[in-house]
């Protein structure tokens, strides 16, 4: 469960409408569900790269293609040959991502879809941060797979400055060239933040930039190698065990469910959220409630060796 770092002042809601009080449990309005899905895919890196499937239901199988058809030449006269797709049936299994939110008393006299308007932002953030630590990094994951692992487990995995002479340009190609190995084409890069200043100055051998960035409807887009990469700007990265992944992110799955529950917590003491005095904040002593917000998102890799890591420099296996 994540719990909230923010400190926030959420005494200021006003509005009309049903007051939050006579409703301390159910679904956050669809409209504002589907609001806050929408920052989730907007903030979340794995959301926008991987192939979503719609849930109704919190399991759901899909059909994944693991071998297509083949095709034969033909001799005159000659019988043509048959073959068929090789097909697996996968099961997306959704996980409960819950999100505490500490706020005045008062607020639960407020209007409730002013409440949930004001936390709109912090549900959204919370939900994608965690969302990607887990389907990258496998960090505090339910799920059975990571984009992370995958590469690991597929052999696709090369350490960054291992080679002499080789330049970040030349080991990111090494990674690319891991994943081509295995019969798969990278189609985009994950890497964290901090990488972008050493990839901005890449060239190849005749000078021109490996890295180019564009504007599209206002939204910066960067590429690399004319791939796009998205970069991890929320903190679920982790920077000791990856600089960026290579891949074909539609060899994974996301399914999402619409609804949003909410609950009104009372006496709850929130461990990860530090009040005042520096300890963890106990709701009912400090006269206090908590919004507890809970989304179902499942995620599931599969073709593992569609994916291939950069390791940091002197990274060690442990």
């Amino acid at each position: 469960m994540y719990k909230s770092k923010i400190k926030m002042n959420l005494q200021r809601f006003n509005g009309t409408g049903a007051q939050l009080s006579n409703e301390l449990t159910g679904l956050i309005p669809e409209e504002t569900s589907n609001e806050i899905i929408k920052d989730v895919i907007r903030g979340s890196s794995i959301m926008k790269l991987a192939q979503l499937e719609p849930m109704t239901t919190a399991t759901k199988k899909i059909p994944v293609l693991l071998d297509g058809p083949g095709a034969y030449w033909v001799g005159e006269g000659e019988r043509i040959s048959t073959s068929k797709p090789t097909w697996a049936q996968v099961t997306l299994t959704a996980k409960k991502l819950a999100v505490i939110i500490p706020m005045t008393k008062e607020a639960l006299n407020r209007a409730k879809i002013d409440v949930f308007e004001e936390l709109k932002p912090h549900i959204a953030e919370a939900f994608y941060t965690k969302l990607d630590a887990a389907a990258l990094m496998g960090t505090d994951s339910p799920f059975a797979t990571n984009i992370l692992s995958a590469a690991v487990n597929a052999g696709n995995e090369f350490t960054r400055g291992s080679v002499a002479g080789q330049n970040l340009a030349d080991d990111v190609n090494s990674v690319m060239a891991l994943v081509e190995a295995s019969d798969q084409e990278p189609r985009a890069f994950t890497a964290h933040f901090g990488l972008k200043a050493s990839l901005r100055g890449l060239k190849n051998s005749n000078g021109d930039p490996l890295y180019l960035s564009s504007i599209r409807d206002g939204v910066t887009e960067d590429s690399l190698y004319s791939l796009p990469i998205e970069y991890s700007r929320n903190g679920a990265w982790d920077k000791t065990k990856a600089d960026l992944i290579a891949g074909d992110y539609k060899k994974s799955r996301i399914g999402i469910l619409q609804n949003i529950e909410y609950e009104i917590l009372k006496e709850a003491t929130l461990q990860n959220t530090l009040g005042a005095d520096g300890k963890p904040l106990s709701l009912a002593e400090q006269d206090m409630v908590g919004l507890k917000a809970t989304f179902q998102v499942a995620f599931l890799v599969v073709k593992e060796s569609a994916f291939g890591v950069l390791r940091p420099i002197g990274y060690v296996a442990s």
